[in-house]
């Protein structure tokens, strides 16, 4: 099944003091990161910016040209093609109201998102950089073996979410059904995600994971 990944990378990270998009985890920025990490599952990534966009679009185009050359990317490659794949693709797009909060991005990454109509949606905030990749592995095979569960006139409007847990606690990448991304996308009334999937899922799975990462949220420098 198609998964497509959204990282969230809207925000004006105050209190990093610099762009967390563009923050350092080991040699690679921490928005390479995640759209390294979200290829682990997804054949395509939207990556949201917002404050500094084309600044940050540049660098992470530059990172990746860099990567290329220097052969970085011959697993990943490689990996594509095992799956069926001729590559990854990155789309990136702009959130004009992202200082409205995180929410605005991920109804845009959504709405990007379903435009390459995907079995399956991973949502994850760039501030993330300790996730995983067999976790968002799991959570897409989770998702792609519940929607092939499901009835085809069903899956449609099959609204199901997948939240990883860490010893009782709950964190990211969410995996989205494409009913319920649409739904979440185009709602108007909600706070923020968790409000949204509260309000428009039909049904809530957990994945029990010993991946801490998914908890870790980058906000200070040394965090």
């Amino acid at each position: 099944m198609t998964m497509v990944g959204v990282l969230l990378a809207g925000g004006a990270s105050t209190r990093m003091k610099s762009h967390k998009a563009l923050a350092q985890r080991g040699r690679s920025s921490y928005m390479a990161h995640g759209i390294r990490n979200l290829w682990s599952a997804c054949t395509s990534v939207v990556a949201v910016l917002g404050a500094n966009g084309p600044a940050i679009q540049r660098a992470v185009e530059d990172e990746f040209t860099e990567l290329v050359q220097s052969g970085a990317l011959h697993d990943d490659l490689s990996r594509a093609h095992r799956h069926g794949a001729d590559g990854y693709e990155v789309h990136f797009s702009r959130n004009p109201r992202w200082k409205s909060g995180m929410f605005s991005s991920v109804q845009v990454g959504l709405r990007q998102a379903l435009a390459l109509e995907p079995h399956g949606v991973l949502v994850l905030p760039v501030d993330h950089p300790s996730v995983k990749s067999k976790t968002i592995t799991a959570l897409a095979e989770m998702l792609g073996q519940a929607l092939a569960a499901s009835a085809p006139k069903e899956r449609a409007r099959f609204a199901y979410a997948i939240v990883p847990r860490h010893r009782g606690r709950r964190g990211h990448p969410l995996a989205l059904s494409p009913a319920l991304a649409h739904a979440i996308a185009k709602d108007r009334e909600a706070a923020n995600l968790d409000d949204a999937v509260r309000r428009h899922a039909r049904l809530v799975g957990y994945l029990d994971v010993a991946d801490a990462g998914i908890l870790r949220n980058v906000n200070h420098p040394g965090d």
